[in-house]
């Protein structure tokens, strides 16, 4: 099992909200209205963790494992909501989220595949790290700048346990495993030429309640999200580029091969696509082996 290593990994990098946020370091003239508003709708998408939660529960049941690695995720994610509700109620109380709004974005999202949803998550994880980074960056207010930090860097650590999960996947799942992390690489490291950064937040995730069915449709203003990437924290064209290698160099350790291009691990896909429908139609069970590129 993963979760009793990863549990005492976690636990001993974990940070104190009381203790380890500077909140008498906090200095009123370097916070701007337009920064605190942003402030609210990162609270509110970081409480977006519960109904992901329970979609992994569920979809995960055969996993105890992973279920029990939930716990920490869970927990470290709405302390994230946490700790930027407790900003706002100190120095902005005016903007703290309502609970009618932090309920807005608790809805149930279908069933995926479970290896999907894992390598979707993970690269979530990379993307909030560097949005996180950046609006460290932006902000300029000490205190609020520290916080962000804090969270960028447990979102590595997320990320860090993903993939070890997804290691232990392809070890229990071979080519099967392989298929749904190339898959869901390629779609996310595509944002450069999609009309919007793809992330968990903005994917739509239960079609009955279309228009309203992502986290970022169910916020106060779901015109934020682009806002504050485009023009706020300026996540431009270098810093999804970071993204992007930051995804094709995890893959590239987990999968054996080298990824410098989407395009490449795009091949990679479809050469693993075709070796699947072999396997398929000769009636075999799919193995292990790895296409050539």
């Amino acid at each position: 099992m993963l979760y009793p290593e990863l549990f005492k990994q976690l636990e001993a990098v974990r940070w104190n909200m009381d203790s380890d946020i500077p909140w008498t370091s906090f200095d009123a003239t370097r916070l701007s209205d337009e920064q605190a508003q942003t402030i609210k709708m990162n609270a509110i998408t970081e409480w977006s963790a519960l109904p992901a939660t329970e979609m992994f529960l569920r979809d995960n049941r055969g996993d105890s494992d992973f279920s029990a690695f939930m716990s920490i995720w869970f927990f470290e994610e709405q302390k994230h909501a946490l700790v930027l509700m407790e900003y706002l109620r100190r120095f902005r109380p005016e903007l703290a989220p309502t609970e009618q709004e932090l309920h807005a974005v608790r809805f149930e999202f279908e069933p995926a595949p479970p290896l999907e949803t894992l390598m979707l998550h993970f690269c979530g994880e990379i993307r909030l790290n560097h949005w996180y980074r950046r609006a460290s960056q932006w902000h300029t207010e000490p205190v609020i700048q520290q916080i962000y930090t804090r969270l960028s860097q447990d979102e590595a650590r997320h990320g860090g346990a993903y993939l070890r999960y997804m290691k232990r996947a392809i070890g229990n799942f071979g080519n099967e495993a392989r298929s749904a992390f190339s898959k869901v690489g390629v779609l996310m490291a595509s944002a450069r030429r999609t009309a919007q950064a793809l992330h968990p937040t903005n994917l739509h995730v239960n079609k009955s309640l279309f228009p309203r069915d992502t986290i970022q449709s169910r916020l106060p203003n779901p015109e934020w999200l682009e806002h504050w990437l485009d023009t706020q924290i300026r996540f431009d064209a270098v810093w999804e580029g970071k993204v992007v290698e930051r995804i094709l160099h995890n893959l590239s350790l987990l999968l054996n091969q080298s990824f410098k291009s989407v395009q490449e691990l795009n091949r990679y896909r479809k050469a693993l696509s075709r070796e699947l429908s072999r396997e398929l139609a000769a009636g075999l069970a799919p193995d292990a082996k790895v296409p050539a590129l």
